[in-house]
């Protein structure tokens, strides 16, 4: 094999593409990741933003972990390489009025006491909330790690596969497919309206509803991004929770690189990709921007759909219908990402101290009741502005994880939406400054040492995303969580089993089943597809 020659090529040095480029070597390919940046990770990155303070380091873009299966932690071996989660606390909302209302992962009798503060009937009811959600993940969870079956196809293999996730949902019963139908086709405030009367409740747990979705917590199919954000498992047997590894996300791209070199994977950076390389509607290689031409029989992609199949192959190389549907897939996005590192813990009105108390260790939220959010998303969607009251999730990842600052200062690492879906256009610099002083005013409103605590700050929005990650639109799902980019469908009908119409071709991206979130999950199952095929190729 020359020294351009691979078995297979990744393009993408994303978690999924070290995913990928790992278990490759691990089966014994010589495989390589290109990576267009000059580092690893993609948007699972820890840097150090602040110019006058070097010491301090961010979670720059994702900045907590779960999902990702027991099966890839440990085949990759990912412990050994510094893969440490810490779970994190309680979900965490404080009010004007001073009263704060708390939910935790594991203490249900804690969580109902806090709830009770609001409504006794929502503390009452909030038990079957829960055992409901639970007993809809134990079925859909096991499915993240499933591959789509080819909804409509009579080939015979298809139909076999479409009977098996029909055997899998019996266990539901009439009225628990009845609750799924529903969940992929409601609003999130429409479900939490039938459960809940408390605005504070509904308001709190409707956030899971909205992360990442250009869609406010009124939009139908919401309710399905809230139970895919609190799956938790996989199916590996166990309820996950979300947590901060130790050392911010760039440590898990670390463990995911140290583990596909150790199996023996190639790691280049700055090695762009121009084109994908076909012969007779099978893949072939590529071609770098430097004009260097890598050959391989299998080749993964693990960027964004429309890079991939709409500029780095020639569109005669490929059918129609499948260009049209990358080409209509949605990856509209209205998020900002905030960095601040402050001087001390917030002190919040409704939790006074000057110490370390648990709901500093969990999600610090700003989103008091769902129509809050349904304001924020409109601002952006209808009156074309970035919203005048963010919805905004917050974690401080340096209560759990010493390694970020020195001691004294914490990190503030803050999610939040929305902006306009067209800001990936233009920085807009002063409109997202302007933006990030709302939300320190709106944090400040409940915790009054809040914006006195500011040392510096760093803001992210939707067209840095797109420039530095290549997160089209700023989507950080690599396309929207929508009924019709789900499951079969994503990102494109007849190709949601990580295969595409070119042979050899396989895509590992977010945009695929499973995705988003860093769970790694399509790049493990692109690899598995990928060897099925050479098996069967091999026996033909």
């Amino acid at each position: 094999m020359s020294a351009n020659g691979y078995d297979a090529i990744i393009v993408g040095g994303g978690h999924n593409g070290l995913v990928c480029g790992a278990y490759f070597a691990r089966a014994g390919a010589r495989s390589v990741v290109l990576e267009a940046r000059g580092k690893t990770g993609g948007a699972a990155d820890t840097s150090a933003p602040f110019p006058n303070h070097p010491e301090i380091r961010v979670s720059t873009y994702s900045y907590v972990m779960s999902l990702m299966p027991r099966t890839v932690i440990e085949d990759l071996e990912l412990a050994r390489f510094g893969y440490d989660v810490t779970p994190f606390g309680p979900y965490y909302q404080a009010f004007p009025d001073g009263r704060s209302l708390k939910l935790f992962a594991e203490d249900h009798a804690r969580s109902r006491a806090s709830v009770a503060r609001f409504s006794r009937r929502d503390a009452e009811t909030l038990p079957r909330w829960e055992a409901w959600l639970r007993s809809v993940g134990e079925v859909l969870g096991p499915l993240l790690t499933r591959v789509p079956p080819k909804l409509g196809s009579l080939a015979p293999t298809d139909l076999l596969d479409q009977a098996r996730i029909a055997w899998k949902m019996r266990k539901l019963g009439v009225s628990g497919v009845a609750d799924v139908t529903r969940l992929f086709t409601m609003s999130v405030t429409d479900l939490l309206d039938e459960w809940f009367e408390a605005e504070e409740l509904k308001g709190l747990l409707a956030v899971n509803g909205i992360i990442g979705t250009w869609a406010g917590p009124d939009e139908p199919g919401t309710a399905y991004v809230m139970l895919h954000h609190a799956i938790g498992d996989v199916g590996d047997g166990k309820m996950g929770s979300w947590g901060f590894p130790q050392g911010g996300m760039g440590a898990v791209a670390d463990a995911l690189r140290g583990a596909a070199e150790h199996f023996g994977c190639e790691i280049r950076t700055r090695a762009r990709v121009s084109k994908i390389l076909s012969r007779d509607g099978r893949a072939t290689g590529v071609v770098l921007e430097n004009g260097d031409v890598l050959e391989a029989p299998i080749v993964v992609s693990a960027i964004h759909p429309k890079l991939a199949f709409l500029e780095m192959i020639e569109r005669k190389e490929l059918p129609e219908d499948f260009v049209r549907a990358i080409e209509r897939w949605r990856s509209r996005s209205g998020v900002v990402k905030i960095n601040l590192a402050l001087s001390e813990l917030p002190r919040f009105r409704a939790d006074p101290g000057e110490g370390l108390q648990e709901h500093h260790t969990g999600s610090i939220l700003l989103c008091p009741s769902s129509g809050y959010a349904e304001r924020a998303f409109q601002d952006a969607h209808l009156e074309r502005r970035a919203s005048t009251a963010p919805f905004a999730e917050g974690t401080i990842p340096t209560t759990l994880d010493r390694q970020l600052a020195p001691p004294g200062v914490q990190v503030f690492s803050i999610f939040s939406q929305w902006v306009p879906d067209d800001w990936n256009r233009e920085p807009h610099r002063e409109e997202l400054e302007a933006y990030a002083d709302r939300i320190v005013a709106l944090y400040t409103d409940l915790a009054p040492n809040f914006a006195r605590s500011v040392i510096d700050r760093q803001v992210i929005g939707p067209h840095d995303m797109e420039r530095e990650l290549g997160l089209v639109g700023g989507n950080i799902f690599h396309g929207e969580l929508t009924v019709d980019q789900l499951f079969h469908m994503r990102p494109a009908p007849g190709f949601a089993d990580y295969r595409t119409p070119i042979r050899g071709l396989y895509h590992a991206s977010s945009a695929t089943h499973a995705g988003g979130g860093v769970n790694g999950i399509p790049g493990w199952q692109a690899f598995r597809q990928a060897q099925r095929d050479r098996r069967q190729w091999r026996r033909s």
